[in-house]
């Protein structure tokens, strides 16, 4: 029988996940000789046999990969036949164009966990155990390819045990870099708030006393430290949350099992697999009536955040402390997360009573991914451990490497190579020296991982965001893309778009006719977009100080919807508030004066939130506008009328009616659940009456979704249900987060279409009438600051209380 060559090249998440033994078997199981190795771009296979045994083996290839393996590409071409008898695992080899092909850090497989809880097994209790199909992975990486030299498990030579799983094709653990046991591998040690070393007990053991008796304990995992506490004690959340000075947002809580986790809430089967699918997310997921948690997890909040022990670290110590723990990220509010064993007893010493450390370096800082089911399905919320660095494909190629810096807020960065885009680690807010640093590292590292220098750097319109002046500083042809743009790009990228209907719902976004952009429905390619319409904007008293404080939007509503006087005298909100402070308000509203203008649906949130909840301030971001949410009567199905400016280019939604409406409901007696359902569901269907104007605009389209307003799972819905009506899908992002996290997929695939049109120095935007008092965005100093300024600029809305221009939508209309 005659033999054939071929020479199989495979792209993807292919090293580290066990695939190159697994090649090996399947190559033995079809009676194919040659070689599998790894190389800088993925992993290569020379196969020599016969014909249908080498058909029998691609297929297998395609068919049944390692389960924490992806293949996005395999390509085959004839090779000439050589006479080899056997199939081996070569050495890695370095080639052009490399591509990163670390797999994200994978939660301990069914294997591992039953060995560190058999006592007669040599890892029993060992808090590093792992191998090919789970364990660290991103996060202890130096460079690619992916070899323990170059992982900080370098430090660690094998024991003559560990050596032979790991040269063993046939064993779990070959070539499996993390692989190590208690006599050769790192080791745990528990140190004091000073870092003087804690004798005389089992690190593991003295961890619990301490978190038993009600202290914290920050404790080093794969990309980072984090801060634990019995998660059912008061006293001992509460003293955490001041040390951290972290007033209400929640924290997560770890718990061991699935079993574990439906004692503290309600789960659906789409929530089980999320929480235990290998990636191990925080889910936001509904908290059970009488769960033993102390309610300063989560205060005023009917969800909690639960993550699964996805280290045997994790494993052994909620084992040992035999109750949920508290497991937050490893920082002061507002700082990255602290990854370093010195760089955590400098930070954290102030919060922390102990430190539970070890000597295995932490290569890339990553925080914990948190995703949330959405109309039936995952969608990411933050992006990072787990998820990163796997590429998001694109179906056009990036023609040259670009950089995206991202937002102010939620930061992540993104570099587009090939036919790949990279998003980073989540980076958080960039608010500081120190999370710059930790951008700037992140950067640095995964253009070396990638050996790239980007050619095209893309950033955020808003000319003082720190992202901005990072971007303008280096090297490489700069492009500003408007916020929102970026946003249905990035959803049109997820989705393999080419034109789409984006509705783009979030707080703030830099625009370019004067107001902050927020509530836009766009006809886009990556190139550009048509503004078709927008929310009437609403003046922030103070700039950023309304978002902080909401009551001033609540009373920039009031006064726009009721210009012969609002009723705020019966206002219980407005009872709260000393009448100086509403008198000077009032009068910014009436001369104008420091009240930039902003359509962010996320606005409309905080107003009728303060308003109808009397809260009159946030203690962290969106606070107000998630207890809105929260507090909405998910059976209320009527809508409040609202108006449409017609005859304005852009179309404006006028949601004075709605305003109006709701007042007068509640000033009846009508309680604040009924409100809120009935608020989104006018969002929903006013969004579907703007869409229902696109369509006729850009007709056969596909609808997307995005921006940070649609991580509301009613609001997500309900838009989706009504737009449906119209007999359109929307899709929703969902491997990449819908706010400011996947902003910079968007960036670069918007600067590469535009630089590939020769447009490298336009936005791209284009509103298909610039409203009256429209401005040019002028470009701003590359200087670097910390202060972001305020996100709108003073300017007067374009007119729509023309009554010929409005049209009053009954309600449930659309």
């Amino acid at each position: 029988m005659s033999e054939s060559g071929i020479r199989i090249e495979i792209r993807g998440t292919v090293q580290g996940v066990g695939f190159r033994p697994w090649v090996w078997r399947l190559a033995r199981e079809n009676g194919i000789a040659g070689r599998v190795s790894n190389d800088s771009r993925g992993v290569t296979i020379d196969a020599f046999g016969g014909e249908s045994a080498l058909e029998s083996f691609l297929r297998g290839l395609r068919v049944a990969p390692p389960p924490a393996a992806e293949i996005r590409e395999l390509e085959s071409r004839p090779i000439p036949v050589e006479t080899v008898r056997d199939f081996v695992i070569v050495a890695s080899r370095a080639t052009e164009g490399l591509r990163v092909s670390i797999p994200p850090d994978l939660a301990t497989c069914n294997d591992c966990l039953r060995e560190i809880f058999d006592p007669g097994n040599r890892r029993f209790r060992y808090a590093f155990t792992n191998c090919t199909h789970c364990g660290p992975r991103f996060t202890i990486a130096r460079e690619v390819p992916y070899d323990r030299p170059a992982t900080t498990m370098a430090a660690f030579p094998m024991c003559p045990d560990c050596r032979r799983e790991y040269e063993d094709p046939a064993d779990r653990r070959f070539h499996a870099q993390p692989n190590a046991c208690p006599a050769c591998g790192p080791k745990l040690r528990l140190v004091s708030h000073d870092g003087g070393r804690v004798r005389g007990t089992d690190p593991i053991d003295g961890a619990v006393s301490i978190l038993r008796a009600g202290g914290t304990v920050a404790v080093k995992g794969l990309g980072g430290f984090h801060l634990a506490c019995d998660a059912r004690s008061s006293e001992a959340v509460e003293r955490l949350r001041r040390r951290k000075r972290r007033e209400e947002k929640p924290f997560a809580v770890m718990v061991r099992t699935l079993a574990d986790a439906e004692s503290l809430a309600v789960l659906s089967d789409e929530e089980r697999a999320l929480l235990s699918s290998v990636e191990r997310p925080i889910v936001l997921v509904e908290r059970r009536a009488g769960a033993r948690l102390a309610p300063e997890v989560s205060p005023d909040n009917p969800l909690v955040g639960l993550i699964l022990a996805y280290t045997p670290l994790h494993h052994l110590l909620l084992d040992a402390a035999a109750t949920p723990l508290v497991m937050t990220s490893g920082n002061l509010s507002e700082e990255p997360i602290a990854c370093g064993n010195e760089e955590a007893l400098a930070r954290l010493s102030r919060i922390a009573d102990a430190f539970l450390l070890h000597d295995r370096d932490i290569a890339s800082r990553c925080d914990d991914s948190v995703a949330r089911i959405v109309g039936g399905g995952p969608v990411l919320l933050r992006r990072s451990r787990g998820w990163v660095p796997r590429a998001v494909p694109v179906s056009v190629p990036f023609p040259e490497p670009v950089l995206a810096c991202g937002g102010h807020l939620k930061n992540t960065f993104c570099i587009g190579l090939g036919e790949s885009a990279y998003l980073g680690p989540h980076i958080g807010d960039l608010e500081n020296l120190e999370t710059l640093a930790a951008f700037e590292e992140a950067i640095a590292r995964m253009e070396r991982f990638l050996r790239v220098e980007p050619a095209i750097v893309a950033h955020d319109l808003h000319p003082e965001y720190v992202s901005t002046a990072y971007a303008r500083e280096r090297k490489g042809r700069k492009i500003a893309v408007q916020h929102h743009h970026a946003h249905v790009a990035s959803a049109m990228a997820e989705h393999g778009l080419d034109r789409a209907i984006g509705i783009a719902y979030d707080g703030t976004g830099y625009g370019t006719d004067g107001t902050a952009w927020g509530g836009e429905l766009l006809v886009a390619t990556p190139a550009g977009y048509d503004r078709v319409a927008t929310w009437r904007p609403v003046a922030l008293a103070g700039g950023e100080a309304a978002i902080r404080e909401p009551w001033r939007v609540a009373l920039a509503l009031l006064e726009d919807a009721f210009p012969e006087g609002a009723p705020i005298d019966r206002l219980p909100l407005f009872q709260r508030l000393g009448s100086r402070s509403v008198d000077t308000v009032r009068k910014m509203l009436g001369a104008k004066i420091h009240t930039p203008l902003a359509r962010g649906v996320g606005r409309y949130f905080d107003g009728f939130g303060a308003l109808f909840l009397a809260r009159p301030a946030a203690r962290h971001e969106g606070q107000v506008a998630l207890a809105w949410n929260f507090a909405a009567d998910p059976a209320e199905r009527r809508a409040y009328p609202f108006a449409i400016a017609r005859a304005s280019t852009p179309w404006e939604l006028d949601f004075r009616p709605a305003v109006r409406a709701a007042v007068a409901e509640f000033l009846a007696g009508a309680d604040a659940s009924a409100i809120s359902g009935r608020f989104h569901e006018t969002v929903a269907s006013a969004t579907a009456a703007l869409v229902r104007h696109a369509v006729e605009i850009a007709k056969d389209l596909p609808v997307v979704a995005t921006g940070g307003c649609f991580q509301n799972a009613l609001l997500a819905e309900r838009v989706a249900e009504h737009v449906g009506r119209l007999g359109l899908r929307v899709l929703l992002q969902r491997r990449v987060p819908p706010g400011d996290g996947g902003l910079a997929l968007g960036q670069a695939v918007v600067a590469a279409a535009q630089c590939a049109k020769g447009a490298a120095a336009a936005s791209g935007a284009r509103t298909v009438a610039a409203p009256s008092g429209a401005r040019t965005v002028a470009a701003a100093s590359g200087a670097r600051t910390l202060a972001a300024a305020s996100s709108a600029r003073t300017a007067t809305a374009p007119s729509s209380a023309n009554g010929d221009a409005l049209q009053l939508v009954p309600s449930g209309g659309e």
